[in-house]
């Protein structure tokens, strides 16, 4: 399969970054997470979701950066967040940094009990 084995290489690097993350943090990073509190009846759900995913993007960024990651995806993702996470998905991530930082943030946004379908990550062209 043509370009089959760039995307396995990406894949094994993941993998081998993500294990060497979960050896540096320690016992405490294979603790299964715990679940995140619903919101009671008179928060708004959107927002609340909106926040969780803004403070996943800032601690994932502060841990692995912005380097590699063009104007174009930074606009979209920063006007994804700045709708208050209600615009329609259209963040393309491109690079190979744009793509990882994509797969982190539907990680984090899973455990921090986000829908797949929240996730503003699209490519229409």
């Amino acid at each position: 399969m043509p370009g089959s084995k760039p995307l396995a290489r990406l894949v094994i690097l993941l993998a081998a970054a993500l294990a060497v993350d979960l050896l540096l943090a320690g016992p405490a990073a294979l603790a299964q997470p715990q679940p995140q509190p619903q919101p009671r009846g008179g928060e708004n759900w959107p927002a609340v979701k909106c926040e969780r995913y803004r403070t996943a993007y800032d601690e994932a960024t502060r841990r692995f950066g912005t380097k590699g990651l063009g104007p174009e995806f930074l606009a979209r993702h920063d006007a994804f967040m700045a709708s208050g996470c209600q615009t329609p998905p259209d963040v393309c991530p491109r690079s190979t940094e744009e793509l990882n930082l994509a797969n982190i943030m539907v990680m984090a946004g899973m455990n921090a009990g986000l829908s797949s379908t929240f996730m503003p990550f699209a490519c229409r062209k």
